[in-house]
């Protein structure tokens, strides 16, 4: 669920772009173990206080995430108390300005979730071969487990998920899921059609999504109210929420969320560094005690680390026929510059095994797309987006909300009953007016101005997960027939 501007998405989340991973494993040694962040070797104060501001930036946004969203005393829309889902009912339609980049292909069952107070059972019911996900984020937005039709089947399932220092015992017929921070936020999402008979189907399987606190298994339980603070500010972006907090604040409550929600034992090296400045896990961060070009560089950190993390676009995407898209999400490793960027452009991001998002804003000539053309993408024969569950291509206007049209169509993909052409070819229509009526199902209405194209590709099979398969471009067309 994006909470912030989604310029691309991997899963998350949307950049055009394949083959950049993870870096390669090195050898632990100090002289190998220094670029950690970025390309360079830290060598002064303020690199050292920008890498530290860029890698603890993912824990830092979904705390205020987390309090912005669960600032509500019962469930409501897209917020709702720790511990409890907030269920979507229906996709949002073209007045929907809350989230940039809105789904129409799943609904979201979203849930923040304490498991460091005390382990919370997860309950899901009977799926009968829908598609549906479970991705379960850390607190530095990694993704730990993902219950799904894609990993554990349509059954149902309970599961008992406890934070990183718990033991003891499972309960019989949950399976344990042991998280690595003690704040988790659990991002579920189900496929619907969006027809009123398959809106009902989904809302009853989103009533039985059942998350309780491992202390009241086998008893009546009642959700305690959440408690709203009005001090939270749920209209400003958390993404401009968090850019506004100044450094000496930043670092305080980074060194408070990581006393609860520990860095992985991997992260060492920028750990020690962040040590060598005053942020230590659980202890105030006082600049005052630091040398007077420490204190300056610390100053200056913030806005030198969110140039860095914006500008880390052009380094992390490559076009394919005009689209990009990144397979580096979800799951970062040391690559503290990309996983502070995904935050930033698409909190939430699933792995890529889960949902690729390439996305465009150009034709095949690299011309801004706009309602004043017409547009074909074909895909030949046998050669329609390779996924295991589900595809779309999603329409947005200019600033990524939907485009409204007279046939409230947000998207298009074969739940449409796409029409084939005579060579088995299929076309997808990209235009203003409607093409008539014996074209509209392969028809996706675009606004009379500038729009961007995603395609949303969930479980996405090898060949695009290996950049085998690319989407084809977008051609401008002086005709759009079948």
């Amino acid at each position: 669920m994006d909470v912030t501007r989604r310029i691309f998405t991997a899963g998350v989340a949307t950049i055009p772009y394949v083959g950049h991973g993870v870096p390669v494993a090195r050898a632990q040694s100090t002289v190998q173990d220094v670029p950690l962040i970025g390309n360079r070797a830290v060598a002064d104060p303020l690199e050292l206080a920008t890498d530290a501001y860029i890698y603890g930036y993912p824990l830092v946004t979904m705390e205020m995430t987390r309090r912005v969203m669960t600032n509500v005393a019962a469930p409501e829309g897209k917020s709702a108390p720790m511990g409890q889902f907030a269920n979507m009912r229906e996709y949002p339609d073209a007045k929907f300005r809350a989230v940039t980049a809105p789904n129409a292909d799943t609904l979201y069952s979203s849930a923040f979730v304490d498991v460091g107070t005390e382990p919370h059972l997860l309950s899901i019911p009977e799926e009968d071969g829908r598609y549906y996900l479970m991705p379960m984020l850390s607190a530095w937005t990694n993704v730990f487990a993902v219950p799904g039709k894609r990993t554990t089947g349509t059954g149902p399932q309970t599961y008992f998920i406890a934070g990183p220092g718990w033991s003891g015992s499972v309960p019989p017929g949950a399976k344990l899921i042991q998280a690595p921070t003690n704040l988790i936020w659990i991002i579920g999402r189900t496929y619907c059609t969006g027809t009123p008979e398959d809106y009902r189907a989904v809302h009853a399987l989103q009533d039985q999504y059942r998350l309780i606190p491992a202390s009241a298994a086998g008893k009546p339980f009642t959700p305690i109210p959440g408690r709203v603070d009005p001090s939270v500010d749920t209209k400003i972006a958390v993404r401009e929420q968090v850019n506004r907090l100044d450094a000496t604040v930043y670092f305080n409550l980074l060194a408070t969320l990581m006393k609860d929600n520990p860095p992985a034992l991997a992260d060492g090296v920028p750990v020690a560094k962040m040590a060598s400045l005053g942020i230590v896990p659980g202890q105030p961060f006082e600049p005052r005690n630091l040398p007077p070009a420490t204190r300056d560089a610390i100053e200056q950190a913030p806005r030198q680390a969110s140039a860095r993390i914006m500008e880390h676009m052009k380094a992390t995407g490559s076009y394919v026929n005009g689209w990009t898209f990144t397979t580096n999400g979800g799951d970062y490793g040391k690559d503290y510059l990309q996983r502070a960027f995904i935050t930033a452009v698409g909190l939430g991001c699933n792995l890529p095994q889960d949902a690729v998002y390439p996305l465009t804003k150009v034709d095949a000539a690299g011309r801004q797309l706009t309602g004043t053309s017409r547009y074909v993408m074909r895909f030949p024969a046998g050669e329609l987006p390779p996924v295991n569950g589900f595809w779309s291509l999603t329409m947005y206007d200019a600033d990524y909300f939907f485009v409204q049209n007279p046939i409230n169509r947000y998207s298009v993909s074969p739940r449409d009953s796409l029409k084939t052409n005579p060579d088995g070819s299929v076309d997808l229509l990209i235009q203003h007016e409607s093409p008539g009526a014996q074209r509209e199902a392969n028809w996706l209405p675009a606004p009379a101005g500038p729009f961007l194209l995603m395609l949303r590709t969930y479980w996405p099979k090898d060949v695009l997960l290996n950049g085998s398969w690319a989407p084809p471009p977008v051609i401008r067309s002086s005709s759009a027939t079948l």
